[in-house]
């Protein structure tokens, strides 16, 4: 399955995040494929998308962010995915 997640980076947790992202490994663990990640320039938002075979794996990765990010997680498919759905 697939999921995007969006977030929002305060600004007071901002200098936190850059840390973080820096000191720790910002990828996920096994189970969890990043296919992308992209930045607004000049704020603290973006999205990611991932390819997730383990739930459990991918809500420990969210997690690991929720005390300084504000985050959405929404799953989605492929126009292929949605037309056998139609």
């Amino acid at each position: 399955m697939k999921y995007m997640t969006r977030w929002s980076i305060k600004e007071d947790n901002f200098a936190a995040v850059v840390k973080r992202f820096k000191e720790v490994n910002p990828m996920p663990g096994a189970g969890v494929t990043m296919l992308g990640r992209w930045h607004e320039m000049g704020s603290g938002d973006g999205f990611a998308l991932f390819e997730v075979d383990d739930p459990i794996a991918f809500s420990r990765y969210i997690v690991g962010w929720a005390d300084l990010v504000d985050q959405k997680v929404y799953p989605v498919v492929e126009d292929e995915e949605i037309a056998m759905a139609l």
